[in-house]
């Protein structure tokens, strides 16, 4: 018993644990006001204009090599193709067959990347940039694991060494790259700046 006649509380006790990492959170971190209009400028229209841009070119070089009645169209030669490749997995063909889990995945990722835009506190315009990317890429392939019975459509095919093709992939995989790389980038100058 304390001085005070209560017990002291127990240090593994949850209520103890919350209370702890409540207190290391950043004043103005998850909740004190949403993203100001510089921010929200910034990722709204990054995100509808990438998810845009993502869908956009999807139906066109599908369609338009439906029309030239062939799989793929060599943009540079030996280097750079325009392909048809239908992908029910992730990056690189992982989890094959897996779309309702993938879109499960996608789901809570978006949730999360929502979040940690209008809670987070959030002040560099890099990292608005970075979840704008984020979203529209997950939003893309989520839209066609939806309305593609499950599959997702890639069509820029790269040979990186004669006769080794990277995996096909599509705009939204190029956001969702650009993003990690921006996230990346931004916690090396967050952690520079004193």
């Amino acid at each position: 018993m304390t001085q005070s006649g209560t017990k002291p509380s127990n240090p593994g006790s949850r209520s103890s644990i919350v209370s702890r990492c409540a207190s290391q959170l950043k004043p103005g971190a998850f909740g004190a006001r949403l993203p100001n209009f510089k921010a929200q400028l910034i990722f709204w229209p990054l995100m509808a204009g990438g998810l845009a841009l993502d869908l956009w070119s999807k139906k066109f070089v599908f369609d338009w090599l439906q029309q030239q009645g062939r799989d793929s169209f060599p943009v540079i030669n030996g280097f750079l193709r325009l392909v048809m490749a239908l992908n029910n997995g992730a990056a690189f063909g992982l989890f094959r067959g897996n779309s309702h889990w993938l879109a499960a995945v996608s789901v809570v990722a978006l949730i999360m990347v929502f979040a940690l835009f209008l809670f987070g506190g959030f002040k560099q315009k890099l990292m608005h940039v970075a979840f704008a990317f984020f979203t529209a890429g997950v939003l893309g392939n989520l839209y066609d694991r939806i309305f593609n019975e499950g599959l997702v459509r890639d069509f820029i095919d790269v040979v990186y060494w004669p006769g080794r093709h990277w995996p096909a992939f599509n705009v939204a995989d190029s956001m969702l790259c650009i993003a990690v790389a921006l996230l990346i980038i931004s916690m090396l100058i967050t952690q520079k700046s004193p």
